[in-house]
Protein backbone atom coordinates (compact mmCIF):
# COMPACT_ATOMS: atom_id res chain seq x y z
CA UNK A 1 0.00 0.00 0.00
CA UNK A 2 1.49 3.69 -0.69
CA UNK A 3 1.72 6.05 2.12
CA UNK A 4 2.96 8.79 -0.49
CA UNK A 5 2.94 9.42 -3.96
CA UNK A 6 4.24 11.99 -5.65
CA UNK A 7 4.01 12.23 -9.38
CA UNK A 8 5.35 15.23 -11.67
CA UNK A 9 6.75 17.69 -9.34
CA UNK A 10 7.87 20.49 -9.99
CA UNK A 11 8.96 23.62 -8.14
CA UNK A 12 11.25 27.02 -9.08
CA UNK A 13 12.35 29.95 -6.42
CA UNK A 14 12.27 32.71 -8.67
CA UNK A 15 14.36 31.56 -12.15
CA UNK A 16 16.10 28.65 -10.11
CA UNK A 17 14.22 25.23 -11.73
CA UNK A 18 15.04 23.26 -8.42
CA UNK A 19 12.61 20.26 -8.89
CA UNK A 20 12.26 19.35 -12.48
CA UNK A 21 9.22 16.58 -12.97
CA UNK A 22 9.78 14.55 -9.79
CA UNK A 23 7.77 11.47 -9.16
CA UNK A 24 8.19 9.31 -5.62
CA UNK A 25 5.98 6.56 -4.03
CA UNK A 26 6.26 5.46 -0.64
CA UNK A 27 5.13 2.10 0.39
CA UNK A 28 4.11 0.97 3.72
CA UNK A 29 6.96 -0.31 5.67
CA UNK A 30 9.82 1.06 2.91
CA UNK A 31 12.90 2.30 3.74
CA UNK A 32 13.59 5.30 1.01
CA UNK A 33 17.39 6.55 0.73
CA UNK A 34 17.83 9.92 -1.17
CA UNK A 35 21.25 10.69 -2.18
CA UNK A 36 22.79 13.58 -4.03
CA UNK A 37 25.13 16.47 -4.44
CA UNK A 38 24.52 19.74 -1.96
CA UNK A 39 21.82 22.22 -4.63
CA UNK A 40 20.36 18.76 -6.17
CA UNK A 41 16.97 19.25 -4.31
CA UNK A 42 16.78 16.60 -2.24
CA UNK A 43 15.82 18.56 0.50
CA UNK A 44 13.53 20.77 -1.31
CA UNK A 45 11.82 17.36 -2.06
CA UNK A 46 11.21 17.02 1.30
CA UNK A 47 9.67 20.43 2.55
CA UNK A 48 7.08 19.91 -0.67
CA UNK A 49 6.41 16.32 0.47
CA UNK A 50 6.00 17.83 3.70
CA UNK A 51 3.90 20.72 2.77
CA UNK A 52 6.38 23.28 4.07
CA UNK A 53 6.33 24.48 0.80
CA UNK A 54 4.20 24.53 -2.20
CA UNK A 55 4.94 23.16 -5.06
CA UNK A 56 4.42 24.89 -8.60
CA UNK A 57 2.97 21.44 -10.12
CA UNK A 58 2.28 18.05 -9.64
CA UNK A 59 0.22 16.11 -7.56
CA UNK A 60 0.44 14.77 -3.88
CA UNK A 61 -1.66 11.81 -2.61
CA UNK A 62 -1.05 10.41 1.28
CA UNK A 63 -2.82 7.13 1.95
CA UNK A 64 -5.94 8.19 0.16
CA UNK A 65 -5.86 11.83 1.08
CA UNK A 66 -5.24 14.07 -2.54
CA UNK A 67 -3.31 17.06 -1.02
CA UNK A 68 -2.79 19.01 -4.30
CA UNK A 69 -3.09 18.28 -7.83
CA UNK A 70 -2.45 20.15 -11.39
CA UNK A 71 -5.23 22.36 -12.69
CA UNK A 72 -5.82 21.88 -16.76
CA UNK A 73 -3.50 25.09 -16.87
CA UNK A 74 -0.58 23.14 -15.15
CA UNK A 75 -1.17 25.09 -11.99
CA UNK A 76 -0.88 22.98 -8.23
CA UNK A 77 -3.97 23.95 -6.27
CA UNK A 78 -3.84 22.47 -2.46
CA UNK A 79 -6.67 20.51 -0.84
CA UNK A 80 -8.63 22.69 1.99
CA UNK A 81 -6.58 23.98 5.12
CA UNK A 82 -8.81 21.46 6.83
CA UNK A 83 -7.76 18.68 5.04
CA UNK A 84 -4.09 19.52 5.09
CA UNK A 85 -4.25 19.35 9.06
CA UNK A 86 -5.50 15.68 8.70
CA UNK A 87 -2.31 14.97 6.14
CA UNK A 88 -0.38 16.32 8.65
CA UNK A 89 -0.46 13.74 11.03
CA UNK A 90 -0.21 11.03 8.38
CA UNK A 91 3.38 11.98 8.59
CA UNK A 92 6.29 13.21 10.81
CA UNK A 93 9.72 15.29 10.20
CA UNK A 94 13.09 14.98 11.71
CA UNK A 95 15.21 18.14 10.87
CA UNK A 96 19.09 18.44 10.90
CA UNK A 97 18.85 20.96 13.69
CA UNK A 98 16.85 19.33 15.89
CA UNK A 99 14.41 22.52 16.05
CA UNK A 100 13.41 21.97 19.74
CA UNK A 101 11.91 24.27 21.85
CA UNK A 102 14.71 25.41 24.30
CA UNK A 103 11.94 26.73 27.09
CA UNK A 104 10.48 23.27 27.00
CA UNK A 105 11.60 20.30 29.15
CA UNK A 106 12.67 17.13 26.99
CA UNK A 107 9.38 15.39 28.32
CA UNK A 108 7.64 18.61 27.30
CA UNK A 109 8.80 18.81 23.94
CA UNK A 110 7.30 15.09 23.04
CA UNK A 111 4.03 15.63 24.38
CA UNK A 112 2.97 18.77 23.30
CA UNK A 113 1.75 18.36 20.06
CA UNK A 114 -0.21 14.74 21.02
CA UNK A 115 -1.78 16.60 23.53
CA UNK A 116 -2.38 20.37 22.01
CA UNK A 117 -2.82 19.11 18.44
CA UNK A 118 -4.64 15.50 18.60
CA UNK A 119 -6.29 16.39 22.23
CA UNK A 120 -4.90 13.14 23.53
CA UNK A 121 -4.98 12.72 27.05
CA UNK A 122 -2.07 14.10 29.24
CA UNK A 123 -1.80 10.75 31.14
CA UNK A 124 -1.21 8.41 28.04
CA UNK A 125 0.67 10.86 26.33
CA UNK A 126 3.27 11.17 28.96
CA UNK A 127 3.19 7.24 29.59
CA UNK A 128 3.86 7.27 25.81
CA UNK A 129 6.35 9.72 25.96
CA UNK A 130 8.49 7.96 28.51
CA UNK A 131 7.92 4.51 26.68
CA UNK A 132 9.91 6.46 23.43
CA UNK A 133 12.18 8.28 25.46
CA UNK A 134 13.53 5.11 27.21
CA UNK A 135 13.70 3.59 23.61
CA UNK A 136 15.97 6.35 22.49
CA UNK A 137 17.98 5.89 25.28
CA UNK A 138 17.62 8.80 27.19
CA UNK A 139 15.68 6.97 30.69
CA UNK A 140 16.61 9.99 33.12
CA UNK A 141 16.68 13.37 31.27
CA UNK A 142 12.93 14.00 30.86
CA UNK A 143 13.70 16.99 33.11
CA UNK A 144 16.51 18.17 30.96
CA UNK A 145 16.28 21.17 28.42
CA UNK A 146 17.87 20.84 25.21
CA UNK A 147 20.76 23.02 26.14
CA UNK A 148 21.92 20.87 28.82
CA UNK A 149 22.45 17.71 26.08
CA UNK A 150 24.48 16.63 23.29
CA UNK A 151 23.28 16.80 20.25
CA UNK A 152 22.88 13.61 19.68
CA UNK A 153 20.61 13.48 22.76
CA UNK A 154 18.90 16.36 21.08
CA UNK A 155 18.20 14.47 17.89
CA UNK A 156 16.74 11.61 19.80
CA UNK A 157 14.58 13.86 21.43
CA UNK A 158 13.43 14.76 17.93
CA UNK A 159 12.93 11.51 16.74
CA UNK A 160 10.93 10.40 19.65
CA UNK A 161 8.90 13.90 19.53
CA UNK A 162 7.98 12.65 16.17
CA UNK A 163 6.96 9.53 16.67
CA UNK A 164 4.93 10.37 19.82
CA UNK A 165 2.79 11.92 17.10
CA UNK A 166 2.12 8.39 15.91
CA UNK A 167 2.80 8.73 12.29
CA UNK A 168 2.95 6.89 9.39
CA UNK A 169 5.48 7.75 7.17
CA UNK A 170 8.70 9.27 9.11
CA UNK A 171 11.32 11.79 6.98
CA UNK A 172 14.69 12.62 7.89
CA UNK A 173 16.90 15.58 6.64
CA UNK A 174 20.06 14.70 6.90
CA UNK A 175 19.72 13.58 10.61
CA UNK A 176 23.30 13.75 11.34
CA UNK A 177 24.67 16.61 9.32
CA UNK A 178 25.01 18.86 12.07
CA UNK A 179 26.99 16.15 14.72
CA UNK A 180 30.20 14.40 15.39
CA UNK A 181 31.23 11.01 14.29
CA UNK A 182 30.12 9.78 17.29
CA UNK A 183 27.52 11.30 17.91
CA UNK A 184 26.59 10.51 14.30
CA UNK A 185 26.32 6.83 14.68
CA UNK A 186 24.29 7.04 18.37
CA UNK A 187 21.42 8.57 15.83
CA UNK A 188 21.80 5.93 13.25
CA UNK A 189 21.19 3.30 15.25
CA UNK A 190 17.91 4.78 16.46
CA UNK A 191 16.68 4.71 12.83
CA UNK A 192 18.42 1.26 12.19
CA UNK A 193 16.28 0.06 15.27
CA UNK A 194 13.11 1.92 13.54
CA UNK A 195 13.72 0.41 9.61
CA UNK A 196 13.96 -3.32 11.47
CA UNK A 197 10.73 -2.42 13.13
CA UNK A 198 9.12 -1.93 9.53
CA UNK A 199 8.65 2.16 10.11
CA UNK A 200 8.55 3.34 6.81
CA UNK A 201 10.79 6.16 6.22
CA UNK A 202 12.30 8.97 3.64
CA UNK A 203 15.94 9.58 4.86
CA UNK A 204 18.08 12.12 2.66
CA UNK A 205 21.26 11.56 4.04
CA UNK A 206 25.08 11.66 2.80
CA UNK A 207 26.10 8.53 5.30
CA UNK A 208 26.57 6.07 2.11
CA UNK A 209 27.50 2.66 4.35
CA UNK A 210 23.88 3.69 6.44
CA UNK A 211 21.76 3.75 3.22
CA UNK A 212 23.43 0.66 2.21
CA UNK A 213 22.43 -1.37 5.40
CA UNK A 214 19.17 0.00 5.85
CA UNK A 215 17.17 1.18 3.31
CA UNK A 216 15.41 -1.00 0.79
CA UNK A 217 15.29 1.64 -1.89
CA UNK A 218 18.39 4.24 -2.75
CA UNK A 219 17.61 7.23 -4.56
CA UNK A 220 20.23 9.56 -6.42
CA UNK A 221 19.39 12.86 -7.13
CA UNK A 222 21.35 15.13 -8.90
CA UNK A 223 20.08 18.89 -10.85
CA UNK A 224 16.38 18.42 -9.87
CA UNK A 225 16.01 15.25 -11.29
CA UNK A 226 15.77 11.90 -10.07
CA UNK A 227 18.74 10.34 -12.23
CA UNK A 228 18.67 6.75 -10.96
CA UNK A 229 16.90 4.51 -8.03
CA UNK A 230 16.99 0.69 -7.28
CA UNK A 231 17.64 -1.53 -4.58
CA UNK A 232 21.04 -0.26 -2.19
CA UNK A 233 23.16 -2.25 -4.70
CA UNK A 234 23.74 0.97 -6.86
CA UNK A 235 26.15 2.64 -4.38
CA UNK A 236 28.49 -0.36 -5.27
CA UNK A 237 27.33 -0.52 -8.55
CA UNK A 238 25.64 2.64 -9.89
CA UNK A 239 24.66 2.51 -13.66
CA UNK A 240 24.96 6.46 -14.55
CA UNK A 241 27.82 8.33 -14.88
CA UNK A 242 26.55 11.06 -12.75
CA UNK A 243 25.63 8.61 -10.02
CA UNK A 244 29.13 7.38 -10.50
CA UNK A 245 30.76 10.36 -10.35
CA UNK A 246 29.10 11.25 -6.92
CA UNK A 247 29.50 8.35 -5.32
CA UNK A 248 33.63 7.96 -6.32
CA UNK A 249 33.86 12.45 -5.10
CA UNK A 250 32.47 10.91 -1.86
CA UNK A 251 34.87 8.17 -1.50
CA UNK A 252 37.69 10.27 -1.94
CA UNK A 253 36.58 12.92 0.24
CA UNK A 254 36.23 10.05 3.06
CA UNK A 255 39.66 8.30 2.60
Amino acid sequence: MSVLQMRGIRKSFGELEVLKDISLSVEEGEVVAIIGPSGSGKSTLLRCATLLETVDGGSITYLDHAVAWEEEDGAAVYAPAKELREVRQVFGLVFQNFNLFPHFSVLRNVTDAPMRVQKRPAAEVEQEALTLLKKMGLEGREKAYPFQLSGGQQQRVAIARALAMNPRLLFFDEPTSALDPELTGEVLRVIRRLAEEKMTMVIVTHEMGFARQVADRVIFMDKGVIVEQGGPEIIDHPVHARTRAFLNKLEGEEA
